[in-house]
């Protein structure tokens, strides 16, 4: 019994959860800035997108372990359908459970935000948020997976990065700023290298069981250049919003980019992708560390 409650909790991938509540962050961080907080908001905010996420990995381990990407050529941990210890069919049922509880609290959070009379509010919400749970089912789930095709990128930057801080911020102020684009845009491409990370480690064995991620389409030397362009993209907006927005704490935003820099150096000598595997940890953790401090410079204001 215990075994297979850890496996559910290897398969729920703790680690990834940090990063998807920076969007969050980063868009209460303007809300604050404005003056326009509300606690509840963040709470089921923050409940809904790891929902979201824990949905997606779900998804992640039933659709990659039916269709046998998980294997022994797999350089990552092994997932729980890989390991036997939970079946497909108890997964399904995982993913199902998880996808009404997500849906659930993203009800509470939508009607916490707007007025019953906002009823165009409520549907888009709505609608956005069945969107959110599908997308993070079919990113390996069925025979029109999304993640098998190369488009997963696209899926992490529009929903982990435009969505859940724009959508965030929208959901505080009824309103959208350019400034708040730009800061989604930010949270998207680094969201979107951390994916890199791991499609470039596991670019070898993805090719072998037939799983199209931008790495396998671009080849090894095309893939980090891809690389190199989400994170100095990302640094090249956050000087932009410094700019826009000319005040110290803003800039220290860019102490986030400090570790980001230092990896691309590693990234550029690599050539074994094994040795990929720790830099997933310093993206993600950059990623939260700058969502943290646009949160917390925003006090200052």
């Amino acid at each position: 019994m215990m075994l297979k409650i850890k496996t559910w909790i290897s398969a729920a991938r703790i680690r990834t959860l940090p990063l998807s509540i920076s969007g969050i962050l980063a868009g209460t961080g303007m809300a604050i800035r404005q003056e326009i907080f509300n606690g509840q908001i963040l709470i089921f905010a923050l409940l809904t997108t790891l929902g979201l996420q824990i949905l997606s990995n779900f998804a992640n381990d039933y659709g990659d372990g039916v269709k046998g990407t998980d294997n022994e050529d797999r350089i990552g941990p092994m997932r729980a359908l890989q390991s036997g210890i939970i079946s497909d069919k108890e997964m399904k049922t995982g993913i199902f459970i998880t996808a009404i509880i997500t849906f659930i609290l993203a009800g509470i959070l939508i009607f916490i935000s707007f007025e019953t009379d906002e009823i165009f509010q409520v549907l888009l919400f709505f609608i956005l948020g069945i969107a959110a749970i599908a997308a993070a089912i079919k990113y390996t789930v069925g025979k029109t997976a999304y993640g098998y095709r190369g488009l997963g990128d696209i899926f992490v930057f529009l929903f982990f990065g435009l969505l859940s801080t724009v959508g965030s911020f929208y959901l505080y102020s009824k309103t959208l700023t350019p400034s708040i684009w730009i800061i989604g845009s930010i949270i998207g491409l680094l969201s979107t290298a951390v994916l890199n990370v791991n499609n470039m480690r596991d670019r070898k064995s993805d090719k072998k069981a037939g799983k199209i991620t931008m790495a396998v389409k671009l080849g090894s030397e095309k893939a980090k250049k891809y690389h190199y362009s989400l994170i100095l993209i990302s640094l090249g907006l956050s000087v932009i919003y410094i700019i826009l927005h000319p005040h110290f704490l803003n800039a220290l935003i860019l102490i986030a980019f400090i570790p980001l820099l230092l990896h691309l150096q590693v990234v550029k000598k690599n050539k074994v992708p094994e040795d990929l595997d720790p830099e997933l940890k310093k993206v993600a953790l950059s990623t939260v560390f700058f969502s943290l401090i646009y949160l917390f410079s925003g006090l200052g204001f």
